[in-house]
């Protein structure tokens, strides 16, 4: 069952002389519980792409339609809204709050929402996350796979419809970032997560489904894996 659907989309900088074509007329779809890796070199428009995925950014033309809805349709209030609840984002740079802990940080996006955290969820993405014993620590008494490991649970509470993942191990040694690219493969198991994750290593892409691969605001391959 399709998930995503992405038709035409178009994201332009400047005019005339100046103009940049960041995407040029990308059209593709997701399915419900796939694992997709979206490739390319810096200026590519992989990260446009995501921004736009993530309704942070507005297309130039073209529609993004997220489980039915078309994200670009709905005014500010219920994009942000629907932004919240529908969509998880994993930034290279964790973006936690530093004055939160760990079940503060991984529970915010439902507080914000003015709802109560579902506890026997929270308890299991902690322990999925195998961050029990640092449940009570700060941002900076954490090593940055474990930084990692909070904004993947924090982008997971919602049980969003789409999970996506900016260079998610960008910012990490080997062996969290193997970690890390692990747990998004666990969340997708699990719990049939869908997820789109940004990279520019291709041997990182080789653990999803299937892989996109953008160059010059244009889709020049996609191909599954295995």
């Amino acid at each position: 069952m399709e998930i995503l659907k992405v038709k035409d989309l178009c994201k332009s900088y400047g005019k005339g002389n100046t103009l940049v074509k960041a995407l040029d007329h990308v059209s593709f779809s997701v399915e419900r519980g796939e694992f997709v890796a979206i490739v390319g070199s810096s200026g590519s428009g992989k990260s446009t792409l995501l921004h736009l995925l993530g309704g942070v950014d507005h297309p130039t033309s073209g529609e993004i339609i997220i489980d039915g809805e078309n994200i670009y349709q709905l005014n500010e209030t219920n994009l942000a809204i629907f932004r919240r609840r529908q969509v998880g984002l994993i930034y290279q740079f964790y973006n936690l709050i530093p004055i939160l802990n760990v079940e503060e940080n991984i529970t915010l996006p439902i507080l914000l929402d003015g709802r109560k955290p579902d506890q026997t969820y929270l308890n299991e993405l902690i322990e999925m996350l195998n961050l029990k014993r640092r449940i009570n620590h700060l941002p900076n008494e954490l090593s940055g796979g474990q930084q990692q490991r909070v904004s993947i649970g924090r982008a997971l509470m919602n049980r969003p419809a789409l999970l996506l993942a900016d260079e998610p191990t960008g910012n990490l040694d080997s062996k969290a970032s193997k970690d890390v690219v692990e747990l998004l493969k666990l969340s997708n198991q699990k719990y049939k997560q869908t997820i789109i994750m940004i990279t520019h290593d291709y041997n990182l892409a080789l653990n999803a489904d299937r892989i996109i691969t953008i160059d010059d605001g244009k889709i020049v391959s996609d191909e599954k894996v295995g």
